[in-house]
């Protein structure tokens, strides 16, 4: 058996709250679990979106900006916060969505810089028209998902997207360096 410290040194993460008994197995196990269940979730994005005509990420836009607007005005700038996208990709994206009649682009009132954004009747014609088919298939995505178990999922995502910002960040400057080096 190897040694404290050479285990130690063969950890994949030294988090402490990510360690079992001393072992990363768990954090493994995690990231093992977690990377095919967000490929389906994209899979399932992208099916949700071909249902209705549009790429899973114009879906996901066109989804957002109909649950944003319930709770007023939405930006260019707000739907990129909320998806975690650029603001040019999103409006290059928006663009296409306003070329199909689904939303309207309009400039803010009291800022022309700023792009007000709105969903169409026929974008939420298309939207009403998916749900029974999104509501079955979210149903299965979480079927054995306990209600304390999906609200402690909803308190911990934004910081694992924020945190997986950062490393991705810290990431990038490694291997820079690396190749600099």
């Amino acid at each position: 058996m190897a040694t404290t410290s050479a285990t130690t040194k063969m950890l994949t993460v030294t988090n402490p709250a990510c360690l079992v008994e001393g072992s990363d197995r768990e954090f493994r196990h995690l990231v093992n679990g977690l990377l095919p269940f967000a490929a389906r979730l994209l899979s399932v994005r992208d099916g949700f979106g071909s249902l209705i005509g549009l790429t899973g990420v114009q879906y996901s836009l066109l989804r957002s900006i109909s649950h944003l607007s319930q709770k007023g005005e939405v930006s260019v700038n707000q739907l990129g916060d909320h998806l975690h996208l650029s603001g040019p990709f999103i409006t290059i994206e928006t663009n296409k969505l306003k070329e199909l009649g689904l939303i309207e682009k309009k400039s803010h009132p009291d800022d022309k810089r700023k792009m007000r954004l709105t969903i169409t009747a026929r974008g939420t014609k298309l939207l009403g028209e998916l749900l029974p088919v999104q509501q079955q298939i979210n149903d299965v995505l979480f079927d054995s998902i306990t209600k304390s178990e999906f609200r402690m999922l909803c308190s911990v995502v934004d910081r694992l997207v924020a945190n997986g910002d950062r490393a991705a960040l810290d990431l990038e400057h490694l291997k820079a360096r690396k190749q600099k080096g």
